[in-house]
């Protein structure tokens, strides 16, 4: 069999679709869409993948048809963005409660661009992310991806995939749990802070010339950081159970 008998409209439409849906997860997904990942890096691995599961992928009703195809393929990118928007919910969580630890320590105004989000964020945001980043590849959360993507080859017909009303609902509850985690993760050093404001005012009563901001931010600084030290592992632990507990209502991505 020769490569031009292959080349036929229902193999290129496959081909174009499963390569639509496939860069959807590498755009939004983590890990897979930092900006530290080479363009060219990215498009070799989507081709391979695109090549890799061309077998399995099965596509229905075809028109050939320049409207149809549009709608396909924003289709198929919105299954990775979707997808994405749910786990990424637990990165922005650790950002959430950087960025609230940043702020009780004074270190709000630094910021530094944030290879993950392609924005400035504040410091201790950007060490939470790059830490749990890191256990993310620990416990293999790129290879679940990859296998959920495939999931949804087999699961999802090309060509067949349409955002739903009823899942409106179910993101705005997402996006309410992740402010809730925020303030969970950061809630040791926010009570810290609470008492150590408690502590000063106290002080400045009983001793006027006590000066707060020569003395107290330092020492609020120095106690934070060791909270943070002691509960880091803490946070990360909740930070994988908080990814899997999303990763599994992705099934309703596939029903």
């Amino acid at each position: 069999m020769q490569i031009i008998d292959f080349i036929t409209d229902k193999n290129v439409i496959t081909f174009i679709l499963l390569f639509s849906r496939i860069s959807g997860f590498f755009a939004f997904m983590p890990f897979f869409s930092h900006t530290n990942i080479s363009v060219n890096i990215k498009t070799a691995l989507v081709l391979y993948l695109t090549i890799l599961l061309f077998p399995v992928a099965t596509v229905t009703d075809i028109k050939l048809d320049n409207y149809n195809m549009i709608f396909m393929i924003i289709g198929e990118l919105s299954i990775g963005f979707l997808a994405a928007f749910l786990l990424n919910m637990t990165f922005s969580a650790l950002s959430f409660a950087g960025s609230q630890i940043s702020m009780i320590m004074g270190f709000s105004m630094a910021t530094l661009y944030d290879p993950i989000t392609g924005t400035n964020s504040p410091l201790i945001s950007q060490i939470l992310t790059l830490i749990a980043l890191l256990f993310f590849l620990a416990f293999d959360g790129h290879h679940l991806i990859i296998i959920f993507l495939s999931k949804t080859i087999t699961h999802i017909d090309l060509g067949n995939f349409y955002p739903k009303k009823e899942w409106l609902e179910y993101f705005i509850t997402s996006v309410s749990m992740m402010f809730k985690m925020g303030l969970v993760l950061s809630f040791p050093i926010i009570a810290l802070s609470l008492l150590a404001d408690v502590i000063f005012g106290m002080l400045m009563k009983t001793m006027p010339q006590f000066n707060l901001l020569v003395v107290g931010f330092p020492i609020k600084i120095f106690l934070s950081t060791l909270v943070l030290m002691a509960i880091l592992g803490s946070m990360m632990i909740l930070f994988k159970d908080d990814f899997f507990k999303y990763f599994e209502s992705l099934k309703f991505l596939i029903k």
